[in-house]
């Protein structure tokens, strides 16, 4: 196991821990034993291959600078291969630039499509809200407009009945008055 896996592990089981005021924390000591014990024993395997790695620098660094040469070499290669095949990629181009500009034509003639429709569903729309809002202001207008003829029928009616019942009465007055006899 790696020092650094035994640290990360102590640092989650520290994070683990219970808190209590003033970011205090409560651990096991016997478990934090463990883990600096893991840290001892992990450390010197640590040390010994670095130690290694510094005695092996020079072949590490000339292996390494093969391996760099053989992967310049594989590019260059590589790169040859690419070239062979320039034919090829000039047609993929020229296929690409027709399929990419048939496809532009056809987006477009969608576009105008769409446009043309959404063009005649508002006008379609614009004909209807308008139907709508002229009848609107027809109601608006029917119940604003001068109520006099109404009120003058009204008048009228209030003065017929009135008319009708001083003619009722008035019979009744008249008998009244020849009732009652005319005094010396």
């Amino acid at each position: 196991m790696s020092i650094y896996r035994v640290i990360d592990k102590l640092e989650a089981y520290v994070r683990e821990g219970t808190v209590l005021p003033l970011k205090y924390r409560i651990l096991s000591e016997e478990r934090l034993m463990e883990f600096i014990e893991k840290m001892r024993a992990t450390l010197p395997e640590e040390v010994g291959r670095a130690k290694i790695i510094a005695n092996n620098k020079d072949r590490i660094v000339r292996e390494a600078q093969e391996k760099a040469q053989a992967i310049v070499s594989e590019a260059s290669n590589a790169h040859e291969h690419l070239i062979d095949q320039s034919e090829i990629v000039r047609q993929a181009r020229t296929t690409a630039e027709i399929v990419l500009r048939e496809a532009e034509e056809r987006a477009q003639k969608i576009r105008e499509g769409a446009d043309a429709y959404a063009a005649h569903i508002l006008t379609d729309l614009d004909a209807r809200l308008s139907a709508a809002l002229g009848s609107v202001k027809k109601g608006m207008g029917a119940l604003t407009a001068p109520k006099a003829p109404l009120a003058d029928a009204a008048a009228k009616s209030k003065r017929t009945a009135v008319e009708r019942r001083e003619a009722a009465q008035a019979p009744s007055d008249t008998a009244q008055l020849e009732s009652v006899e005319v005094m010396p």
